[in-house]
């Protein structure tokens, strides 16, 4: 017998460190403004206050990745890298004209994917994508956008938690985003529309979509439950405050009570999240290992094999 000669095939080579060092530096540098006024608004607004945790849950993601003998360098790609980053300049320069943050944030993420390229080629990338992609958590909204968006949820909220109170028996009648009960005038303000809650809850359950080992149909009910699970824990926080408004007129225990359960909005949303993972482990059945031994033609059917 004549033997096939196999090429052998060429191990991936570990790019050096100080070429990833010098890359992160000059990023670092180049995006300092941008870094900056995303600090600014983790420290200033509340509703953003769960950037500080994205950058840290990012690096577990890749944490969870080191594995011995696992393989993350392939063939760099710099014509692409290239282009990419020649893309996210002129996304700079777009965002300077326009005085649009959020659009150098992108063009900040984008670089990292372009340099994930050209430092360790394709498997690099991927390795690293979902964790580059998770950051995304960090960038505050625009100003219009949370003006859109807030302004319907707080509609929402309002007229949901007076059909809630007029359920359990209170007198609450809905006027804007005002809730009146007797003597009691309860406003819903911006602070109050569940928008805070609403981007919080999407970077625990977009993380938790990335820690599960679940099937996609699971991982996209889960997603499509971040909406509804914010919405149904704002209510809830608004009618817990309107009930204890109309059991004491104290405006100090009022106040303690909407903080209160300002705090306990994200453990009830991870409840609820909890119970969703739950209903969805026994409502979707999944495949079980194959029987190594074949069963006869007909068996399970309800057809008797033929005799000889």
């Amino acid at each position: 017998m004549s033997s096939v000669e196999r090429t052998p095939v060429e191990p991936s080579r570990t790019p050096p460190k100080w070429l990833g060092v010098c890359c992160g530096v000059g990023l670092l540098w180049a995006f300092w403004p941008t870094f900056d006024f995303m600090f600014e608004k983790w420290v200033s607004d509340p509703q953003y206050s769960h950037g500080f945790l994205v950058p840290l849950f990012s690096g577990y993601l890749i944490y969870r990745k080191l594995a011995p003998g696992a393989v993350w360098f392939s063939k760099p790609w710099p014509l692409v890298a290239g282009a990419v980053l020649a893309g996210m300049l002129a996304l700079r320069g777009l965002a300077g004209v326009m005085l649009f943050h959020q659009l150098d944030a992108i063009a900040l993420f984008g670089s990292l994917m372009a340099l994930a390229l050209a430092f360790g080629g394709v498997r690099f990338f991927k390795m690293t994508a979902p964790s580059i992609l998770f950051l995304l958590f960090m960038i505050p909204l625009p100003y219009e956008l949370e003006k859109n968006v807030g302004g319907p949820l707080k509609i929402a909220a309002t007229w949901a938690s007076t059909f809630l109170l007029q359920t359990l028996g209170y007198p609450a009648i809905a006027e804007g985003n005002i809730i009146l009960i007797d003597e009691v005038r309860l406003g819903v303000v911006d602070a109050c529309s569940g928008l805070k809650m609403l981007m919080t809850f999407s970077a625990f359950a977009f993380g938790a979509v990335l820690l599960l080992d679940r099937t996609w149909f699971e991982k996209s009910l889960i997603v499509l439950g971040i909406v509804p699970i914010a919405v149904i824990a704002n209510v809830l926080r608004i009618v817990a405050t309107a009930i204890v408004c109309t059991l004491t007129p104290d405006k100090g225990t009022q106040l303690q009570a909407h903080d209160i359960f300002g705090w306990l909005m994200m453990p009830l949303g991870l409840g609820f999240l909890a119970i969703q993972l739950w209903c969805l482990t026994r409502l979707v059945v999944r495949p079980g290992p194959a029987d190594a031994t074949p069963l006869p033609s007909g068996f399970g059917l309800g057809i008797r094999p033929a005799m000889a």
